[in-house]
Protein backbone atom coordinates (compact mmCIF):
# COMPACT_ATOMS: atom_id res chain seq x y z
CA UNK A 1 0.00 0.00 0.00
CA UNK A 2 2.98 2.26 1.15
CA UNK A 3 4.72 1.48 -2.24
CA UNK A 4 1.41 2.41 -4.45
CA UNK A 5 0.55 5.57 -2.72
CA UNK A 6 4.21 6.96 -3.04
CA UNK A 7 3.93 5.87 -6.88
CA UNK A 8 0.39 7.94 -7.17
CA UNK A 9 2.28 11.30 -5.68
CA UNK A 10 5.55 10.54 -7.13
CA UNK A 11 7.05 14.22 -7.80
CA UNK A 12 5.16 15.61 -5.44
CA UNK A 13 7.64 17.15 -2.57
CA UNK A 14 6.69 19.15 0.07
CA UNK A 15 6.66 22.65 -0.89
CA UNK A 16 3.76 21.62 -3.32
CA UNK A 17 2.12 20.43 -0.53
CA UNK A 18 2.07 23.45 1.54
CA UNK A 19 1.13 25.77 -1.58
CA UNK A 20 -1.51 23.23 -2.42
CA UNK A 21 -2.87 23.83 1.45
CA UNK A 22 -2.60 27.90 1.01
CA UNK A 23 -4.79 27.56 -1.77
CA UNK A 24 -7.17 24.92 -0.21
CA UNK A 25 -7.70 27.47 3.36
CA UNK A 26 -7.90 29.98 0.57
CA UNK A 27 -10.61 28.87 -1.35
CA UNK A 28 -12.65 27.74 1.84
CA UNK A 29 -12.81 31.35 2.32
CA UNK A 30 -13.59 32.52 -1.25
CA UNK A 31 -16.46 29.60 -2.66
CA UNK A 32 -17.84 30.62 1.20
CA UNK A 33 -18.56 34.23 -0.25
CA UNK A 34 -18.68 33.38 -4.36
CA UNK A 35 -22.19 32.14 -4.67
CA UNK A 36 -23.79 34.01 -1.88
CA UNK A 37 -22.95 37.20 -3.74
CA UNK A 38 -24.90 37.33 -6.70
CA UNK A 39 -27.68 36.58 -4.67
CA UNK A 40 -26.80 39.45 -1.94
CA UNK A 41 -26.47 41.68 -4.28
CA UNK A 42 -30.14 40.93 -6.15
CA UNK A 43 -31.87 40.01 -3.37
CA UNK A 44 -30.23 41.98 -0.46
CA UNK A 45 -29.15 44.81 -2.21
CA UNK A 46 -31.81 45.05 -5.18
CA UNK A 47 -29.19 45.58 -7.58
CA UNK A 48 -29.76 44.43 -11.43
CA UNK A 49 -28.26 41.12 -12.63
CA UNK A 50 -26.20 44.08 -14.92
CA UNK A 51 -24.43 45.48 -12.72
CA UNK A 52 -23.37 42.00 -11.39
CA UNK A 53 -22.24 41.19 -15.33
CA UNK A 54 -20.17 44.71 -14.72
CA UNK A 55 -18.74 44.09 -11.29
CA UNK A 56 -17.72 40.24 -11.95
CA UNK A 57 -16.56 41.62 -15.37
CA UNK A 58 -14.64 44.45 -13.09
CA UNK A 59 -12.87 42.46 -10.63
CA UNK A 60 -12.03 39.37 -13.13
CA UNK A 61 -10.48 41.64 -15.48
CA UNK A 62 -8.31 43.53 -12.54
CA UNK A 63 -7.14 40.10 -11.45
CA UNK A 64 -6.03 39.40 -14.82
CA UNK A 65 -5.21 42.35 -16.04
CA UNK A 66 -2.05 42.51 -12.74
CA UNK A 67 -1.05 39.40 -13.43
CA UNK A 68 1.63 40.19 -15.91
CA UNK A 69 3.18 42.59 -14.44
CA UNK A 70 3.28 40.19 -11.15
CA UNK A 71 5.02 37.56 -13.26
CA UNK A 72 7.10 40.10 -14.79
CA UNK A 73 8.38 41.28 -11.41
CA UNK A 74 8.72 38.20 -9.80
CA UNK A 75 10.80 36.69 -12.52
CA UNK A 76 13.03 39.85 -12.31
CA UNK A 77 13.40 39.97 -8.39
CA UNK A 78 13.89 36.26 -8.33
CA UNK A 79 11.59 35.74 -5.28
CA UNK A 80 8.11 34.43 -5.49
CA UNK A 81 6.71 34.33 -1.91
CA UNK A 82 6.08 38.51 -1.05
CA UNK A 83 4.24 38.08 -4.09
CA UNK A 84 2.04 35.43 -3.05
CA UNK A 85 1.66 36.45 0.65
CA UNK A 86 0.45 40.41 0.02
CA UNK A 87 -2.12 38.69 -2.66
CA UNK A 88 -3.89 36.47 0.29
CA UNK A 89 -3.44 39.13 2.44
CA UNK A 90 -5.55 41.29 0.15
CA UNK A 91 -7.93 38.82 -0.53
CA UNK A 92 -8.54 38.24 3.14
CA UNK A 93 -8.88 41.65 3.89
CA UNK A 94 -12.11 41.75 1.07
CA UNK A 95 -14.04 39.46 2.81
CA UNK A 96 -14.70 42.03 5.34
CA UNK A 97 -15.47 45.02 2.86
CA UNK A 98 -18.24 42.93 1.28
CA UNK A 99 -19.14 41.91 4.93
CA UNK A 100 -20.10 45.62 5.52
CA UNK A 101 -21.62 46.74 2.39
CA UNK A 102 -24.28 49.07 1.77
CA UNK A 103 -24.73 49.42 -1.44
CA UNK A 104 -23.04 47.32 -4.43
CA UNK A 105 -20.36 49.96 -5.50
CA UNK A 106 -18.77 48.56 -1.70
CA UNK A 107 -19.53 45.15 -3.13
CA UNK A 108 -17.36 45.88 -6.27
CA UNK A 109 -14.92 47.68 -4.13
CA UNK A 110 -14.63 44.21 -2.03
CA UNK A 111 -14.68 42.39 -5.20
CA UNK A 112 -11.89 44.65 -6.88
CA UNK A 113 -9.78 44.17 -3.56
CA UNK A 114 -9.82 40.51 -3.85
CA UNK A 115 -9.20 39.91 -7.08
CA UNK A 116 -6.44 41.98 -7.22
CA UNK A 117 -4.80 39.77 -4.55
CA UNK A 118 -5.24 37.46 -6.73
CA UNK A 119 -3.94 39.25 -9.87
CA UNK A 120 -0.82 39.91 -7.46
CA UNK A 121 -0.55 36.49 -6.86
CA UNK A 122 -1.19 33.83 -9.26
CA UNK A 123 1.55 34.20 -11.88
CA UNK A 124 4.10 33.83 -8.61
CA UNK A 125 2.58 30.97 -7.28
CA UNK A 126 2.34 28.94 -10.56
CA UNK A 127 5.82 29.94 -11.26
CA UNK A 128 7.11 28.57 -7.94
CA UNK A 129 5.12 25.25 -8.39
CA UNK A 130 6.87 24.50 -12.64
CA UNK A 131 10.09 25.73 -10.80
CA UNK A 132 9.90 23.01 -8.25
CA UNK A 133 8.72 20.41 -9.98
CA UNK A 134 9.74 17.81 -12.75
CA UNK A 135 9.19 18.27 -16.73
CA UNK A 136 7.40 14.21 -16.47
CA UNK A 137 5.76 15.27 -13.13
CA UNK A 138 3.62 18.61 -14.16
CA UNK A 139 0.35 17.70 -15.11
CA UNK A 140 0.45 15.59 -12.11
CA UNK A 141 2.05 18.46 -9.83
CA UNK A 142 -0.54 20.54 -10.96
CA UNK A 143 -3.58 18.55 -11.21
CA UNK A 144 -2.49 17.87 -7.13
CA UNK A 145 -2.14 21.50 -6.56
CA UNK A 146 -5.63 21.85 -8.52
CA UNK A 147 -7.34 19.36 -6.83
CA UNK A 148 -6.37 20.57 -2.70
CA UNK A 149 -7.46 24.09 -4.19
CA UNK A 150 -11.06 22.53 -5.53
CA UNK A 151 -11.56 20.38 -2.50
CA UNK A 152 -11.86 23.71 -1.06
CA UNK A 153 -13.70 25.13 -3.22
CA UNK A 154 -15.98 22.47 -2.02
CA UNK A 155 -15.97 22.40 1.61
CA UNK A 156 -16.69 26.47 1.57
CA UNK A 157 -20.32 26.59 0.16
CA UNK A 158 -21.25 23.43 2.41
CA UNK A 159 -19.76 25.50 5.28
CA UNK A 160 -22.04 28.68 4.34
CA UNK A 161 -24.87 26.17 3.60
CA UNK A 162 -24.91 25.39 7.58
CA UNK A 163 -24.56 29.29 8.47
CA UNK A 164 -27.38 29.99 6.25
CA UNK A 165 -29.14 27.39 8.43
CA UNK A 166 -28.10 28.04 11.90
CA UNK A 167 -28.03 31.98 11.17
CA UNK A 168 -30.89 32.10 9.58
CA UNK A 169 -30.25 33.37 6.33
CA UNK A 170 -27.68 36.26 7.57
CA UNK A 171 -25.50 36.48 4.40
CA UNK A 172 -23.61 39.55 5.79
CA UNK A 173 -22.43 36.96 8.47
CA UNK A 174 -20.97 34.56 6.42
CA UNK A 175 -18.32 37.18 4.43
CA UNK A 176 -16.87 38.19 8.07
CA UNK A 177 -16.71 34.43 8.99
CA UNK A 178 -15.28 33.68 5.74
CA UNK A 179 -12.26 35.77 6.89
CA UNK A 180 -10.77 32.85 9.14
CA UNK A 181 -10.28 30.31 6.87
CA UNK A 182 -8.07 32.95 4.55
CA UNK A 183 -6.12 34.46 7.13
CA UNK A 184 -5.47 30.87 8.36
CA UNK A 185 -3.82 30.48 4.81
CA UNK A 186 -1.72 33.20 5.09
CA UNK A 187 -0.42 32.54 8.61
CA UNK A 188 0.80 28.70 6.75
CA UNK A 189 2.30 30.83 3.28
CA UNK A 190 4.41 32.74 5.98
CA UNK A 191 5.38 29.41 8.17
CA UNK A 192 6.08 26.69 5.61
CA UNK A 193 6.36 27.56 2.13
CA UNK A 194 9.72 28.02 1.17
CA UNK A 195 10.54 30.35 -1.77
CA UNK A 196 12.71 29.00 -5.20
CA UNK A 197 15.09 31.85 -6.49
CA UNK A 198 15.28 31.91 -10.10
CA UNK A 199 18.37 32.86 -11.84
CA UNK A 200 17.39 36.20 -12.16
CA UNK A 201 17.41 37.36 -8.33
CA UNK A 202 20.33 39.88 -9.34
CA UNK A 203 17.51 42.18 -10.15
CA UNK A 204 18.64 42.99 -13.18
CA UNK A 205 16.11 44.16 -16.64
CA UNK A 206 14.47 41.51 -18.00
CA UNK A 207 13.08 41.89 -21.85
CA UNK A 208 9.83 43.05 -22.24
CA UNK A 209 8.46 42.39 -25.61
CA UNK A 210 7.05 38.93 -25.97
CA UNK A 211 9.51 38.87 -29.01
CA UNK A 212 12.48 39.08 -26.43
CA UNK A 213 10.65 36.59 -24.40
CA UNK A 214 10.64 33.83 -27.32
CA UNK A 215 6.79 32.49 -26.69
CA UNK A 216 7.27 29.70 -29.42
CA UNK A 217 4.00 28.89 -31.70
CA UNK A 218 2.54 26.69 -29.61
CA UNK A 219 1.73 28.84 -27.04
CA UNK A 220 0.83 31.34 -29.28
CA UNK A 221 -1.88 29.36 -30.86
CA UNK A 222 -3.26 28.33 -27.18
CA UNK A 223 -3.31 31.64 -25.82
CA UNK A 224 -5.47 32.88 -29.57
CA UNK A 225 -7.52 29.55 -29.06
CA UNK A 226 -8.48 30.26 -25.00
CA UNK A 227 -8.59 34.00 -25.77
CA UNK A 228 -11.79 33.26 -27.92
CA UNK A 229 -12.99 30.43 -25.55
CA UNK A 230 -12.41 32.90 -22.72
CA UNK A 231 -14.75 35.32 -24.51
CA UNK A 232 -17.63 33.23 -24.23
CA UNK A 233 -16.64 32.31 -21.03
CA UNK A 234 -18.69 34.80 -18.79
CA UNK A 235 -18.52 34.80 -15.13
CA UNK A 236 -20.02 31.16 -12.96
CA UNK A 237 -22.18 34.04 -11.55
CA UNK A 238 -24.63 33.52 -14.47
CA UNK A 239 -24.51 29.48 -13.59
CA UNK A 240 -25.78 30.54 -10.13
CA UNK A 241 -28.29 32.95 -11.27
CA UNK A 242 -29.37 30.12 -14.19
CA UNK A 243 -30.13 28.07 -11.47
CA UNK A 244 -32.14 30.40 -9.13
CA UNK A 245 -33.52 31.25 -12.05
CA UNK A 246 -35.05 28.13 -12.44
CA UNK A 247 -36.75 27.79 -9.19
CA UNK A 248 -33.17 26.78 -6.92
CA UNK A 249 -33.52 28.62 -3.14
CA UNK A 250 -30.35 30.18 -2.08
CA UNK A 251 -28.96 27.01 -0.12
CA UNK A 252 -30.45 24.57 -3.18
CA UNK A 253 -27.88 26.49 -5.37
CA UNK A 254 -25.00 26.31 -3.14
CA UNK A 255 -25.23 22.82 -2.92
CA UNK A 256 -25.44 22.17 -6.56
CA UNK A 257 -22.67 24.39 -6.63
CA UNK A 258 -20.58 22.23 -3.71
CA UNK A 259 -21.54 19.38 -5.76
CA UNK A 260 -19.70 20.80 -9.06
CA UNK A 261 -16.39 21.41 -6.97
CA UNK A 262 -16.51 17.93 -5.37
CA UNK A 263 -16.65 16.28 -8.84
CA UNK A 264 -13.75 18.65 -9.94
CA UNK A 265 -11.41 18.69 -7.02
CA UNK A 266 -12.32 14.77 -7.68
CA UNK A 267 -11.42 14.47 -10.93
CA UNK A 268 -8.51 17.13 -10.70
CA UNK A 269 -5.11 15.31 -9.58
CA UNK A 270 -6.29 11.73 -12.17
CA UNK A 271 -6.62 14.03 -14.68
CA UNK A 272 -3.35 15.71 -14.52
CA UNK A 273 -1.72 11.94 -14.11
CA UNK A 274 -3.26 10.70 -17.34
CA UNK A 275 -2.25 14.34 -18.64
CA UNK A 276 0.98 13.46 -18.54
CA UNK A 277 1.11 10.01 -20.17
CA UNK A 278 -1.61 10.81 -23.18
CA UNK A 279 -0.18 14.78 -23.21
CA UNK A 280 -2.31 17.73 -22.01
CA UNK A 281 -3.49 19.18 -25.08
CA UNK A 282 -5.78 16.40 -25.62
CA UNK A 283 -7.46 16.78 -22.64
CA UNK A 284 -7.58 20.29 -22.82
CA UNK A 285 -9.47 19.77 -26.43
CA UNK A 286 -11.80 17.16 -24.99
CA UNK A 287 -12.19 19.88 -22.43
CA UNK A 288 -13.22 22.50 -24.48
CA UNK A 289 -15.72 20.02 -26.46
CA UNK A 290 -17.52 19.16 -22.94
CA UNK A 291 -17.59 22.54 -21.77
CA UNK A 292 -19.41 24.00 -25.42
CA UNK A 293 -22.43 20.45 -25.03
CA UNK A 294 -22.65 22.00 -20.73
CA UNK A 295 -23.38 25.31 -22.19
CA UNK A 296 -25.66 24.51 -24.48
CA UNK A 297 -27.69 22.44 -22.04
CA UNK A 298 -27.72 24.89 -19.56
CA UNK A 299 -29.12 27.33 -22.61
CA UNK A 300 -31.82 24.74 -23.21
CA UNK A 301 -33.09 23.29 -20.49
CA UNK A 302 -36.11 24.55 -18.56
CA UNK A 303 -36.30 21.64 -16.08
CA UNK A 304 -34.29 21.76 -12.46
CA UNK A 305 -33.30 18.49 -11.83
CA UNK A 306 -31.59 18.56 -15.10
CA UNK A 307 -29.07 21.12 -13.40
CA UNK A 308 -27.74 17.84 -10.69
CA UNK A 309 -26.21 16.37 -14.60
CA UNK A 310 -24.80 19.64 -15.27
CA UNK A 311 -22.93 21.33 -12.33
CA UNK A 312 -21.36 17.77 -11.99
CA UNK A 313 -20.51 17.92 -15.26
CA UNK A 314 -19.08 21.56 -15.30
CA UNK A 315 -16.75 20.19 -12.60
CA UNK A 316 -15.32 17.29 -15.20
CA UNK A 317 -14.84 20.23 -17.85
CA UNK A 318 -12.70 22.25 -15.44
CA UNK A 319 -10.62 19.45 -14.14
CA UNK A 320 -9.92 19.08 -17.88
CA UNK A 321 -8.64 21.89 -18.15
CA UNK A 322 -7.91 24.53 -15.20
CA UNK A 323 -5.00 22.83 -14.23
CA UNK A 324 -4.12 20.64 -17.44
CA UNK A 325 -3.70 24.59 -18.89
CA UNK A 326 -0.53 24.90 -16.36
CA UNK A 327 1.02 21.90 -16.92
CA UNK A 328 0.97 22.83 -20.89
CA UNK A 329 2.23 26.24 -20.63
CA UNK A 330 4.76 25.14 -18.11
CA UNK A 331 6.37 22.80 -20.93
CA UNK A 332 6.53 25.96 -23.22
CA UNK A 333 7.72 28.41 -21.00
CA UNK A 334 11.57 29.18 -20.43
CA UNK A 335 12.34 28.91 -16.85
CA UNK A 336 13.70 32.49 -16.19
CA UNK A 337 10.48 34.04 -17.72
CA UNK A 338 8.08 31.44 -16.60
CA UNK A 339 6.17 33.84 -14.16
CA UNK A 340 5.85 36.44 -17.19
CA UNK A 341 4.83 33.81 -19.24
CA UNK A 342 1.74 33.13 -17.10
CA UNK A 343 1.23 36.47 -16.82
CA UNK A 344 0.85 36.92 -20.15
CA UNK A 345 -1.67 34.26 -20.48
CA UNK A 346 -3.62 34.86 -17.54
CA UNK A 347 -3.93 38.15 -18.52
CA UNK A 348 -4.43 38.21 -21.99
CA UNK A 349 -7.21 35.60 -21.25
CA UNK A 350 -8.25 37.81 -18.36
CA UNK A 351 -8.92 41.02 -20.53
CA UNK A 352 -11.64 38.81 -21.89
CA UNK A 353 -13.50 38.38 -19.07
CA UNK A 354 -14.48 41.85 -19.44
CA UNK A 355 -16.65 41.83 -22.40
CA UNK A 356 -17.69 38.10 -21.65
CA UNK A 357 -19.66 38.94 -18.35
CA UNK A 358 -20.82 42.26 -19.76
CA UNK A 359 -22.30 40.46 -23.19
CA UNK A 360 -23.88 37.62 -20.84
CA UNK A 361 -25.35 40.14 -18.46
CA UNK A 362 -26.97 42.21 -21.68
CA UNK A 363 -27.85 39.10 -23.52
CA UNK A 364 -29.83 37.90 -20.25
CA UNK A 365 -31.69 40.84 -19.88
CA UNK A 366 -32.58 41.96 -23.83
CA UNK A 367 -32.49 37.90 -25.24
CA UNK A 368 -33.45 35.67 -22.41
CA UNK A 369 -31.60 33.67 -20.07
CA UNK A 370 -30.47 31.00 -22.34
CA UNK A 371 -28.89 33.46 -24.72
CA UNK A 372 -25.43 33.99 -23.18
CA UNK A 373 -24.78 30.20 -22.40
CA UNK A 374 -25.59 29.91 -26.37
CA UNK A 375 -23.23 32.23 -27.27
CA UNK A 376 -20.66 30.80 -24.83
CA UNK A 377 -21.10 27.34 -26.43
CA UNK A 378 -20.31 28.68 -30.04
CA UNK A 379 -17.48 30.57 -29.01
CA UNK A 380 -15.82 27.27 -27.24
CA UNK A 381 -16.44 25.44 -30.72
CA UNK A 382 -13.74 28.17 -32.25
CA UNK A 383 -11.61 27.50 -29.90
CA UNK A 384 -11.27 24.25 -30.14
CA UNK A 385 -11.25 24.32 -33.88
CA UNK A 386 -8.39 26.85 -33.66
CA UNK A 387 -6.42 24.35 -31.12
CA UNK A 388 -7.45 21.31 -32.53
CA UNK A 389 -6.16 22.22 -36.11
CA UNK A 390 -2.55 23.21 -34.83
CA UNK A 391 0.19 21.43 -34.49
CA UNK A 392 1.64 21.17 -30.82
CA UNK A 393 5.70 21.67 -31.64
CA UNK A 394 7.05 20.73 -28.20
CA UNK A 395 5.56 17.19 -27.98
CA UNK A 396 4.89 16.45 -31.55
CA UNK A 397 1.33 17.05 -31.62
CA UNK A 398 0.27 15.66 -28.63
Amino acid sequence: MRGLFGKVFRGIGRNVVAISLVSFLNDISSEMVYPVVPIFLVTVLNAPVTIVGLIEGIAESTANLLRVFSGYFSDRSGRRKPFMTGGYALSAVSKLVIGAASGWTMVMGGRFLDRFGKGVRTSARDALLAGVSEDRYRGRVFGFHRALDTLGAMIGPLIALVLLKVFAGNLRLIFYLAFLPAVAGVVLLVAFVRDARTDNGTGRRLPWKLSDIKLDRSFKVFLLASTVFALGNSSDAFIILRAHSLGFTVGTTILAYALFNIVYAVFSFPAGIISDRVGQKKLLLWGFALFALIYFLFGVTGRPGFLWVLFPLYGIYMALTEGIGKAYISLHARGEFAGTTYGVYQTVTGLAAFPASLAAGFLWKHVGPGAPFFFGAAMALIALGIFGLARDEATGGH
